[in-house]
């Protein structure tokens, strides 16, 4: 597609994705949802300065369509999720670029299930955009739609969240690096509430810092900060907060990998792993399978994207999902990853059995991994160029089975990427650096 990717529309703001885009999303939303009886749509947004007028301009052509908007303003993507299932909105927008700096930034519109929106639509959408006229009638009277304030969502979904909690945090001494983005709003007071004795940092966005060495992104500040406060675990967040980094009580980093393991480990013990199988992708870590496999525990791959995950996991009725960069799905929860979610789901395992997650994430074994992300000027030129594709070939043969060699196109980026698991590190640099060395040698990087 010409604008919507794997995780929405993203791009530098005012440059890639500008204000009329944005109003022409709300236009079509609002029409298309309001065919039949008058839309409700429901909107968030991180701390990105640019978030704001992304805002009122969806708020506009939401509006001029005839919709009414609920505000939910600086909150959790999963809240979005949360609240347009739990309140029956027609569809979400939330108004984000995640992980990415500050000066770019995304619409993820959300279907009324709760889900991200179905790619039919969004093709739907892009016709509209890029329409030389405006075929969509403009509201008049009484049919113009209004804007809501609705910060009671933000609160009903942190009531959600700390309802899920089996028991009291007391005397649990947790750390919080909101990334100065969308969980500043939310984690803190439900880590307090439960009784945690909580040290955030990452809690003072600015606009332009969300992201800006901290958070998930940057998870070497959390490790420094459990260490020398000497806690007892840690939380990463990224700057929308729908996904999860930990640091265990050694200033360890406890990947979306561990999480996986840790938390499928505890519900197959629990017998609440529905069908004894956890969903992963691709980049999952060869160790993850390999402990998975004398754990007992069947698993299952698909390509990168929380959208994928969510996809096999609804399909066969899995109860647990993720991606190694900390997008973990609980279904019996949410329909989409949640930092806040998964960090309450790590401290129910933890607290459940009573051990340290230094001891509980002891029997995997993480093999050293190498991505490297090489700016391309044709993604699917270079992929499938035969030279690399040899090149590629030669490393899967030479690694075997202890190892293996994954090379893909960004969804979100104009980047291929290269990854490689072997048993040393130099194994991996030796490799991926083989693998980019054909793609420069071919022409296809680009500076």
């Amino acid at each position: 597609m010409k604008y919507f990717g794997t995780d929405g529309f993203r791009g530098e703001a005012n440059v890639d994705l500008n204000v009329v885009h944005a109003y022409k999303v709300g236009r079509f939303l609002g029409w298309y949802y309001g065919r039949e009886h008058k839309a409700r749509v429901v909107i968030g947004k991180d701390t990105r300065r640019s978030s704001y007028m992304f805002e009122d301009a969806l708020a506009s052509g939401l509006t001029a369509s005839g919709a009414d908007v609920y505000l939910l303003h600086v909150t959790p993507t999963p809240s979005v999720s949360y609240v347009v299932r739990s309140e029956h909105f027609d569809c979400g927008i939330m108004i984000s670029a995640s992980h990415n700096p500050y000066y770019d930034n995304g619409l993820k519109v959300i279907n009324g299930n709760g889900y991200k929106l179905e790619a039919e639509v969004e093709e739907k959408i892009e016709a509209y955009i890029d329409s030389p006229e405006d075929t969509i009638p403009l509201a008049t009277r009484e049919e113009i739609g209004r804007t809501v304030d609705y910060a009671i969502g933000r609160h009903r979904y942190i009531g959600h969240l700390m309802s899920l909690a089996t028991r009291s945090f007391k005397n649990i001494r947790v750390g919080l690096d909101c990334a100065n983005g969308s969980s500043y709003s939310v984690a803190k007071g439900v880590f307090d509430t439960l009784g945690a004795t909580t040290y955030a940092i990452g809690m003072e966005p600015d606009g332009t810092n969300i992201n800006q060495d901290c958070g998930s992104t940057h998870i070497e500040n959390l490790q420094k900060y459990v260490r020398e406060y000497n806690l007892d675990i840690g939380f990463a967040y990224d700057g929308d907060a729908d996904r999860c980094l930990a640091v265990d009580d050694q200033g360890e980093i406890i990947d979306g990998d561990a999480i996986l393991y840790l938390c499928g480990c505890y519900l197959k013990e629990k017998g609440e792993l529905n069908n004894n199988t956890v969903v992963t992708t691709v980049m999952s870590n060869l160790g993850l399978y390999k402990a998975f496999e004398k754990k007992g525990i069947r698993y299952e791959k698909t390509a990168v994207g929380d959208k994928y995950v969510n996809a096999n996991m609804t399909e066969f009725n899995h109860s647990l999902g993720g991606e190694q960069s900390g997008h973990i799905i609980f279904s019996k929860y949410a329909v989409t990853g949640d930092g806040v979610l998964t960090s309450l789901m790590l401290m129910e395992v933890m607290l459940e059995k009573k051990k340290k997650l230094s001891e509980l994430r002891r029997e995997l074994t993480i093999y050293p991994q190498l991505l490297k992300n090489v700016p391309v000027a044709d993604k699917p030129a270079a992929r499938c160029d035969k030279d690399v594709v040899a090149a590629v070939k030669a490393v899967e043969e030479a690694l075997g089975e202890e190892g293996r060699i994954l090379l893909r196109e960004s969804g979100t980026e104009p980047v291929i990427r290269v990854m490689v698991e072997a048993k040393t590190p130099e194994l991996c640099e030796k490799y991926v650096n083989k693998v980019v060395g054909v793609l420069q040698n071919k022409g296809h990087v680009v500076e």
